[in-house]
């Protein structure tokens, strides 16, 4: 219920961040060109709150938390005084409502660039990208990729974490080869590795890229041995100790700690003798495992963590720069994220991509709670990330969308007439019904992955 709650209020959060960014864009240009704002809306529905300022604007937050709004005075649909012609959004040139339009998902952008200077000026912690593993019957294995090598580019990108691995790996995603390059720790020669990924089997809901190519990053040694018991936790009931060897559960051997755990999580609400080493003696205890939902299965907890060995200090970074360099660091992010995002969009145009790595709102609000639990720098990279991809899906020429807006301003431009509202009305329809299809399919791919 915590995590639900977590995730619930992490959304919230993070939509109404972006829903005011978005339409302060547009209600910004909008005053700046002379057009009267008659509402500025977050959300939809029932008002919780309301302010009339006294240029007449109403600002309104609503209950339900799924987008926002700005009214501008129009004479297609209000009755308009003689005063206030000049001042309603029909009335201005084709150049003016193109700007008043694009301003919402350019300030989506803005945001973004903001957001990750902020994110580069206090600093993202991270790893160097040490290979640990390679599957040696994987596409990684069959390529030859070594072990204990760090990569420093993938298909031309620098690569200095797991985070940008991992990005320039989806960006590959329908591509038949991935060049990767590496080193060793000791060494500055760099290696060439190309790998064929022509038969690559990528489900972004069941796996990383890395596994799918057989890539296990390096991690510090993890043993079979407790580092910390809760207080008050089914293993501090049981009479479990900091120090105890875990031997085995419902008799089964468990020699390192990912056996020990996957036995546990078969016993949630059923009580269970573990068996471990204390002092060179042998102790068998009988534990209840608490049940909790881990990705909407019901699995035993029991409050133990294992003594893991540190990371060396040679392979911890900190992305961190000054005032300047962080705007160039911010705008190469941006810029990234901005590039892949229309790269993913054409590849499930084009079904290089399926449409079950669409997320909905239960997705996007899983990855704000998963973001926020980590901290307030990993919540900046979140929303930058959304709020660029809230700003590239406006810009879709489906009519019911700015995109779909701009599209017919652009038209009229080159015409020098304004698209009938025949046409208009059935691009609307259809707008509405293709992003209730796209809005479908993220929510069915949400719940499949809960439930399954």
């Amino acid at each position: 219920m915590f995590d639900f709650l977590w995730n619930l209020a992490s959304f919230v959060v993070a939509l109404g961040i972006l829903v005011t960014v978005h339409e302060y864009g547009h209600f910004w240009v909008a005053r700046k060109n002379g057009v009267k704002v008659e509402r500025f809306s977050v959300g939809f529905g029932r008002a919780i709150w309301r302010k009339t300022a006294k240029d007449g604007t109403e600002y309104v937050l609503a209950m339900i938390p799924l987008g926002g709004y700005v009214k501008m005075l129009d004479e297609r649909v209000d009755d308009v005084q003689p005063e206030d012609k000049d001042k309603t959004f029909n009335s201005k040139s084709v150049y003016q409502r193109i700007a008043i339009v694009a301003a919402g998902p350019l300030a989506n952008f803005i945001f973004a660039l903001f957001a990750f200077y902020l994110m580069f000026l206090i600093g993202v912690p991270g790893v160097k990208p040490v290979i640990g593993d390679i599957a040696p019957s994987s596409i990684a294995g069959k390529a030859k990729l070594s072990n204990n090598s760090e990569i420093v580019s993938v298909a031309g990108n620098v690569t200095r974490d797991w985070q940008e691995v991992n990005l320039a790996l989806i960006g590959q995603i329908g591509n038949d080869k991935i060049t990767i390059n590496t080193k060793q720790a000791d060494s500055q020669y760099i290696s060439s590795f190309i790998l064929d990924t022509r038969n690559w089997q990528f489900s972004p809901d069941k796996t990383s890229a890395l596994t799918s190519l057989g890539i296990t990053p390096f991690r510090p040694n993890v043993h079979n041995e407790l580092s910390a018991v809760a207080e008050e936790s089914p293993a501090a009931l049981a009479g479990l100790l900091v120090g105890d060897t875990l031997i085995s559960v419902a008799n089964v051997k468990t020699s390192d700690w990912q056996s020990f755990a996957k036995e546990i999580k078969q016993f949630p609400a059923e009580e269970v003798l573990i068996t471990v080493k204390r002092n060179g003696e042998l102790l068998t205890l009988a534990v209840t495992p608490n049940s909790v939902e881990q990705a909407g299965k019901v699995i035993g907890y029991i409050g133990v963590a294992p003594r893991v060995d540190a990371w060396p200090e040679s392979l911890l970074i900190e992305l961190r720069y000054g005032p300047i360099e962080a705007i160039k660091e911010s705008a190469q992010r941006t810029w990234n994220l901005t590039t892949l995002t229309f790269s993913m969009i054409g590849k499930l145009i084009t079904g290089d991509v399926s449409v079950k790595n669409l997320s909905g709102p239960i997705g996007i609000a899983q990855g704000a709670g998963s973001s926020a639990s980590h901290g307030f720098v990993y919540f900046l990279g979140f929303l930058a990330l959304i709020s660029i991809n809230l700003g590239i899906i406006n810009l879709l020429p489906l009519p019911v969308l700015d995109g779909g807006h701009l599209l017919y301003y652009v038209i009229e431009l080159f015409t020098g007439k304004e698209v009938p509202e025949k046409i208009q009305e059935a691009g609307f329809k259809f707008g509405a019904l293709a992003l209730l299809m796209l809005m479908a399919i993220g929510l069915f791919n949400d719940f499949s992955r809960v439930l399954g």
